[in-house]
């Protein structure tokens, strides 16, 4: 099926524990800023209310989520204006491509400091579409059930896409449940249309997803670039982290130790 992300997984078992609470929470009250844009309320602003489910999933106190969409929305003084989505690009150690969303209110900063963290791990900052066409935006949406079976799961995206709904472009199965994907611009309609098939969706999100991955085998290398994604990952103005390296199991568990 579709290509995923393996540095997504990754996350997913490192969770929260590796970051910076305040980047974090910093970076979400940003989204939810810019989301504000269009609206202050969830319930008619899709890009709102992903972005306060993220938050949620975070942590992120409610006091915080108001703020920000006081903010956002021209309630709470200006700010969300500021801000502009900036896409970087670069290669970690052992040549693995990597892609970074920036959601920041001073260009240069953000260049600066993520120019840094590639200088001092072992990579390098490109120029804008150097790795870019190695990924794919795509739609995501995870569901959250233990030992779900695979041929269910077809079964029902099967049923959504007789029903009218959008076609799901692939799927990657786990022990806590799945990742469906689909097309980027029908991440609304696919969270609804699952839903609606009583799965039980946990989250939804965009995301570059790597089509093509870059095997590391050697463990210096692959330390160093494991360094480098969790650099960009607590800078403030860094959104998204994306990359296209692929490891064994063991090696990576190892690196991550």
């Amino acid at each position: 099926m579709a290509g995923h992300s393996r540095w997504a997984q990754i996350k997913r078992t490192k969770a929260m524990v590796d970051a910076k609470r305040g980047a974090v929470f910093t970076r979400l009250g940003r989204e939810i800023m810019v989301a504000a844009r269009a609206g202050a309320d969830p319930s008619g602003n899709f890009q709102l209310r992903t972005a306060i489910e993220k938050a949620k999933a975070a942590r992120v106190p409610n006091a915080n989520i108001e703020r920000a969409i006081a903010k956002g929305s021209g309630q709470g003084g200006s700010g969300a204006d500021a801000f502009e989505e900036v896409r970087y690009e670069g290669y970690g150690p052992g040549g693995v491509a990597v892609l970074i969303e920036s959601l920041t209110d001073n260009r240069n900063r953000a260049a600066a400091e993520i120019r840094l963290a590639f200088n001092k791990n072992g990579g390098n900052l490109g120029e804008t579409g150097c790795v870019g066409y190695l990924f794919e935006h795509r739609s995501v949406v995870r569901l959250e059930q233990e030992q779900l079976q695979e041929e269910t799961l077809l079964e029902q995206l099967l049923q959504l896409e007789e029903q009218g709904g959008p076609a799901a472009l692939g799927y990657e199965l786990d022990q806590e449940g799945a990742e469906v994907y689909g097309a980027f611009e029908q991440l609304e309609a696919l969270q609804d249309g699952l839903r609606n098939l009583g799965l039980p969706v946990a989250s939804w999100e965009h995301r570059w997803i790597a089509g093509t991955p870059c095997p590391l085998e050697d463990p210096a290398a692959l330390s160093s670039c494991l360094k480098l994604l969790d650099a960009l990952e607590e800078l403030d103005d860094v959104r998204s982290v994306t990359s296209n390296l692929e490891a064994d199991e063991a090696l990576m568990q190892a690196a991550l130790s």
